[in-house]
């Protein structure tokens, strides 16, 4: 049911956007508009998401430790694992952030004959996500021609590294095959492994759809179906000094990128792909494990009353006396 929720969402998108422009010519409304109102949302979205996770109490250190603390001098610790000071979490964090440390050491746990449990690494999970969100980033960076006049030495730097394969004259961007291979294997394994598909729901699917959406639409600008490049520089331009025009000639399937685009940008906020920023706001990663070298207070602690268990024998005493239960004071 999700998957079939998920897709027919993303086809009523496409179709919103080719009739729109096909039917009714709103290529302004498509061009335009919808691009500033998806990046205003992302920003707001993000900025509120953020100050919200900021604003959350973290009265505890509670990071997620995988080895030995710091300890006695001669014991071993892990630097990277139980970080103890503000050089090992960076290091654990940059670790987490590029290469995904603790997906790689992730694992799989199988029921086999006799029976026995046995536990194996899961590392193409971990290859996949990490040539779809590198790919991913790297196409982001190379659109940056689009709205760039000169384009940075880096941005041309980068797309020729990319593009170094050749397909005839046509270059082929490695970036372009990593990401629809990738989106399609975390998309495959979501449907075909059972117990994954179990707890999948539609908000699992439809970002997946909608990324090989942008994908697919992408690849086949780049080289199946060519648009008037001049025109989207234009536009993109416009758009980035806000001086927006939309010229002619510019086909529909551009704009069914843009909206795909764009649909991704307004939801990014509100759905689990934010994880990008709230990886640098999780206490159970960003904090150091030092407990044992300083004791840490509850700063939202206030004074409360209690009552000490002098002040409780003072008042039950003669009772206590009474079912022979042993005091420290005697009565006088």
């Amino acid at each position: 049911m999700g998957i079939k929720i998920s897709l027919l969402a993303v086809t009523a998108l496409i179709l919103i956007v080719f009739l729109g422009v096909q039917g009714a010519g709103l290529h302004l409304l498509f061009g335009v508009i919808v691009p500033y109102i998806a990046v205003v949302t992302f920003l707001a979205g993000l900025v509120f998401r953020v100050i919200k996770w900021g604003r959350a109490p973290v009265p505890f250190r509670i990071p997620t430790t995988c080895g030995q603390q710091k300890s006695l001098p001669w014991i071993t610790a892990s630097k990277l694992d139980n970080p103890s000071g503000t050089a090992g979490v960076v290091g654990r964090m940059a670790l987490e952030v590029l290469l995904f440390r603790s997906l790689f050491r992730n694992t799989k746990a199988e029921l086999r004959q006799g029976p026995k449990l046995a536990y194996h690494w899961e590392k193409w999970l971990w290859l996949a996500a990490l040539a779809f969100h590198w790919s991913f980033l790297i196409i982001f960076f190379r659109h940056l021609r689009f709205f760039t006049e000169p384009v940075p030495f880096l941005v041309q730097a980068v797309e020729g590294f990319d593009g170094f394969l050749r397909v005839g004259l046509q270059a082929l961007y490695v970036t372009d095959v990593a990401l629809l291979a990738a989106v399609t294997y975390l998309f495959v394994r979501r449907v075909a492994v059972p117990q994954v598909r179990y707890i999948s729901l539609p908000a699992d699917y439809f970002p997946l759809l909608l990324i090989l959406g942008v994908a697919l639409s992408g690849v086949l600008m780049r080289y199946f179906i060519r648009v008037d490049i001049t025109a989207v520089k234009e536009l993109a331009m416009g758009l980035a000094t806000f001086h927006p025009r939309v010229p002619e000639g510019i086909g529909v399937m551009f704009y069914i990128h843009v909206f795909l685009v764009s649909t991704l940008f307004a939801y990014f906020p509100f759905s689990k792909l934010v994880h990008m920023g709230g990886i640098f706001l999780s206490p159970t990663r960003n904090l150091a494990n030092n407990s044992r070298e300083h004791r840490h207070i509850n700063p939202w602690n206030y004074p409360v009353k209690v009552h000490t268990y002098e002040e409780y024998e003072e008042e039950f005493r003669k009772k206590m006396l009474g079912a022979g239960l042993p005091v420290e004071k005697e009565v006088s």
